[in-house]
C-alpha cells in the first residue's frame, strides 16, 4: 500500500518550495498503453486493474535552496504542469514517472540534467469567485492545455485517493542511467472538486491515446513544506536483468 505520510526523511534537501492550489486530474488507461512509455527498470503500478495518468497542475511557491526560509522577500513563485503515471522499481519501490513537466520558469530546466522532462511555457493559474483557473501552452504552441475545477468539500481520503496522489520519490532515465528524486512534505489535505471546463492536448504529445474515460478529480489548496532530496542513480539489484 501507497504511505499516506512521507515514507522517508529528506535531511539535506536539493531545493525546497510549497506546492499550492493543486489540482489532479486522473484518467485510467489499459497498462501495456502506459508500459511502452517506460524504461525497462519500471513496471506500471495498477490499481483495480488499470495504470492511471494524471494531469496535476499547480503553483510551485518560494522556491528556495536549503537554509533559506519560505519568508525571505523575491523568491520564485511560478506556475508548473506535470503529466505522470504511477511505477515500480523492479525491486518493488514505488514512484512516479513524468511523462512530460510544463514549467514558467527556465531555471528550472536545469533538472534536465537528471532526465526530468521539462518543457518552457507561458502558464497561469488565476482563482475567481469559487473557481480555480489553470492554462498553459508549450513554447512553440503546439501542447497546450485549459482546466477549470470548482473545489468542493474536504474529504477524508480513501485508500484509492492516498494511491493516486501520495507518492515519494520520483523516477528519470538520463545518460542510460534511472536515477531516483526523493521527497518529503506533510500528507496532502484533500477536497472534492468537479471540472467546468478540460481541454488539452499533453496526453497525446506523451504518445498516450487522447482519454476516453471520466476523470477523477481532487483538489488541493497545497502543502508548504516541500523538500526535494539530492537526484542519485538507483543501483541495479542483481539478478533483476538476467545478470
Amino acid at each position: 500500500m501507497v504511505a499516506y505520510g512521507a515514507e522517508q526523511r529528506v535531511r539535506v534537501p536539493a531545493l525546497q518550495a510549497g506546492w499550492l492550489r493543486q489540482t489532479f486530474v486522473h484518467w485510467p488507461y489499459p497498462p501495456d498503453e502506459v508500459q511502452v512509455l517506460l524504461p525497462e527498470e519500471l513496471i506500471v503500478d495498477e490499481y483495480e486493474g488499470a495504470a492511471w495518468v494524471g494531469l496535476t497542475p499547480f503553483v510551485m511557491a518560494d522556491v528556495r535552496p536549503p537554509g533559506v526560509p519560505a519568508l525571505v522577500p523575491g523568491l520564485p513563485t511560478f506556475a508548473e504542469t506535470n503529466l505522470r503515471t504511477y511505477v515500480r522499481h523492479r525491486n518493488g519501490r514505488d514512484g512516479l514517472w513524468f511523462l512530460s513537466i510544463e514549467v514558467a520558469w527556465p531555471l528550472m530546466l536545469a533538472a534536465r540534467a537528471v532526465g526530468a522532462p521539462y518543457n518552457p511555457g507561458t502558464l497561469s493559474v488565476s482563482v475567481n469567485g469559487d473557481a480555480v483557473s489553470y492554462t498553459g501552452s508549450r513554447w512553440g504552441g503546439e501542447v497546450s492545455y485549459r482546466l477549470v475545477v470548482r473545489p468542493g468539500e474536504p474529504i477524508s481520503p480513501t485508500e484509492r485517493d492516498v494511491w493516486l496522489t501520495s507518492r515519494w520519490r520520483a523516477y528519470t532515465r538520463r545518460l542510460g542511467m534511472l536515477w531516483e528524486t526523493p521527497v518529503e512534505h506533510e500528507p496532502w489535505p484533500l477536497s472534492r472538486a468537479a471540472v467546468d471546463v478540460l481541454d488539452e492536448t499533453l496526453t497525446t504529445a506523451a504518445g498516450l491515446p487522447a482519454p476516453t474515460a471520466e476523470p477523477l478529480v481532487h483538489f488541493s489548496q497545497g502543502v508548504r513544506h516541500v523538500r526535494l532530496g539530492v537526484s542519485r542513480p538507483c543501483v541495479p539489484t542483481p539478478g533483476l536483468y538476467g545478470e
